[in-house]
C-alpha cells in the first residue's frame, strides 16, 4: 500500500497577514482547516495511510488530527530544526514502509490522478514522478518541461510565461533511491535533488491540468475559500444526476441499539419508509447504501447472514417502487479500516463502480455522528435522522438538513 507524506512545517511567512497564529495547512477554509482537504482529496485517490511531517507549532496540527481524523492510519515525524523541504521529506520517508511514497505539500491542493501517476512512474523506473500544472500568464513559478514520453528535460527558473506546466508539488518518490541519495542533512528537495538529478533521466513528469490552489499568499487564500465551499442548495433542486447515500439500521429500519439485525425477521421497516423509497427512487439517479456491520467482524453474525438481511431490504423496496442500485457493508473490527464510518472509504468504492456518479452532487442521509462525518469526508451533502440519536444544534459544519424520519425527508424533496 502506498503512503503518503505531507509536508506541513513550514513557517508561512507570506500567508501570516492573512492567518497570523496557525501553521499554513491549517489556515481555515471554507470553514475546515485547509489540511482537511489536502487529506481527503488524497484519500480519494486510494491512500489510506499517511506520515506527517511538521515542524512549526506542531502540537496545533497533532491536536487537529487526533480530534479531527481519529480514525486515519496515520504518524507524525517532527523537525527539531528547519531541514528544507528535501530533509523533511527524507525524514519522513525514513519512517516509510512502502516502496514508493506520494509526497505534497499541506499548504497545496492539486487533485491530480495519482493512479495514473504511479502507473507512469512503475513503468519508467522512475526515481520521481511530477504532477504538473498547465498554466497561463504566470510568473510566480519556474517551468518544467518534459518530452514525448515524460522525462523531465529541463526546469526553467521563474520568470514571465504566456504558457507552461509548473511543478505542482505532489510527487511519486521511489523511497529507497531518496533514502541511498548522498545529501547533506539539510538541502532543497527542488534544487538540490530534482534540478541536479534531472539529466539522469530518471526524473519524469506528467501534464494535468485538474485544480490547483497553493494558498500561500494571501491573494490565493481568499481565491481558495471561494473554490472549496460547497454551493448552498435547496431540497427542491434535486433531479436525476444527484446520488443518495443511505446508512441502514435507524434509516430504513429500527435500530437494535447496543446490538446487530442478525436476521431477516429481526429486519422491521419504520412506517412511511417504504414511502419514502418510492419518492427518492423518482428523484435520485442513483441510491446506494452504505452500512458499518462490525457484528460479522466479531464473530456474532457471517456474511451469508448480513446478504440475506440487505437482499430483503433491496427486494422489498424494489417490491414497493423503490431501486437501491448497491449496498455497501463494512464489516471489519478496525476503526481504521478505511471502509468504515467515518472513512470515506464506501463512497470512493461507489465512486469506482458507478463512475456516473457526481460527488459533489451526493447527498448522505443516516442517524448517527459517524455518517455525517462521512459525508464530509467525502465531499457531500449531508442529511441527518434523529430516529436514534439527539438532534443536532444548527447550523453545525457536518449537517445541511435534519428530519425526524425518512419519510419526512422524502416529503420535502
Amino acid at each position: 500500500m502506498t503512503q503518503a507524506i505531507i509536508l506541513a512545517g513550514g513557517l508561512g511567512t507570506r500567508l501570516r497577514s492573512a492567518v497570523p497564529d496557525l501553521p499554513k495547512c491549517l489556515a481555515p477554509v471554507a470553514g475546515r482547516p485547509f489540511l482537511f482537504y489536502v487529506i481527503n482529496y488524497l484519500r480519494s485517490q486510494g491512500i489510506n495511510d499517511f506520515i506527517f511531517s511538521l515542524g512549526y507549532k506542531h502540537e496545533l496540527i497533532t491536536d487537529y488530527l487526533e480530534k479531527d481524523f481519529a480514525t486515519l492510519s496515520y504518524k507524525t515525524v517532527i523537525e527539531e530544526e528547519p531541514l528544507g523541504t528535501g530533509g523533511a521529506i527524507r525524514l519522513a520517508a525514513a519512517q516509510a514502509h512502502s516502496s514508493q511514497v506520494i509526497v505534497t505539500n499541506g499548504d497545496t491542493l492539486f487533485r491530480a490522478d495519482i493512479p495514473a501517476m504511479l502507473q507512469l512512474h512503475s513503468r519508467n523506473h522512475a526515481v520521481c514522478t511530477l504532477a504538473l500544472k498547465p498554466m497561463s500568464h504566470f510568473d510566480r513559478y519556474g517551468v518544467v518541461e518534459i518530452n514525448a514520453g515524460g522525462r523531465i528535460i529541463a526546469f526553467k527558473e521563474k520568470q514571465r510565461y504566456e504558457q507552461g506546466t509548473i511543478n505542482g508539488g505532489l510527487y511519486v518518490i521511489d523511497r529507497e533511491a531518496l533514502l541511498a541519495a548522498e545529501l547533506p542533512e539539510k538541502f532543497s528537495f527542488e534544487k538540490d535533488f530534482l534540478e541536479a538529478r534531472y539529466a539522469g533521466g530518471k526524473l519524469y513528469g506528467i501534464a494535468q491540468d485538474n485544480y490547483f490552489i497553493d494558498i500561500g499568499i494571501p491573494d490565493d487564500y481568499n481565491q481558495a475559500q471561494k473554490d472549496l465551499a460547497r454551493p448552498a442548495i435547496s431540497l427542491k433542486d434535486i433531479d436525476k444526476s444527484w446520488t443518495l447515500f443511505m446508512d441502514r439500521d435507524g434509516v430504513f429500519n429500527h435500530d437494535k441499539v447496543g446490538s446487530y439485525v442478525f436476521h431477516p425477521d429481526e429486519f422491521v421497516f419504520y412506517d412511511g419508509a417504504l414511502d419514502a423509497t418510492r419518492i427518492i427512487h423518482e428523484k435520485f439517479g442513483r441510491v446506494i447504501v452504505t452500512t458499518n456491520q462490525r457484528g460479522v467482524g466479531r464473530g456474532l453474525m457471517t456474511l451469508e447472514d448480513l446478504k440475506t438481511v440487505n437482499d430483503k431490504l433491496q427486494r422489498i423496496v424494489k417490491e414497493n417502487g423503490g431501486l437501491i442500485d448497491h449496498v455497501y457493508s463494512a464489516t471489519a473490527m478496525s476503526n481504521f479500516d478505511p471502509i468504515r464510518k467515518p472513512n470515506p472509504g464506501m463512497a470512493c468504492l461507489a465512486k469506482h463502480d458507478f463512475p456516473d456518479i457526481d460527488l459533489s452532487k451526493t447527498i448522505m442521509i443516516g442517524n448517527n455522528p459517524s455518517d455525517m462525518q462521512f459525508g464530509r469526508h467525502a465531499g457531500l451533502y449531508t442529511v441527518y435522522l434523529t430516529t436514534t440519536n439527539p438532534p443536532y444544534e444548527l447550523p453545525h459544519q457536518d449537517v445541511d438538513w435534519q428530519f425526524e424520519s425518512l419519510y419526512a425527508f422524502a416529503k420535502s424533496l
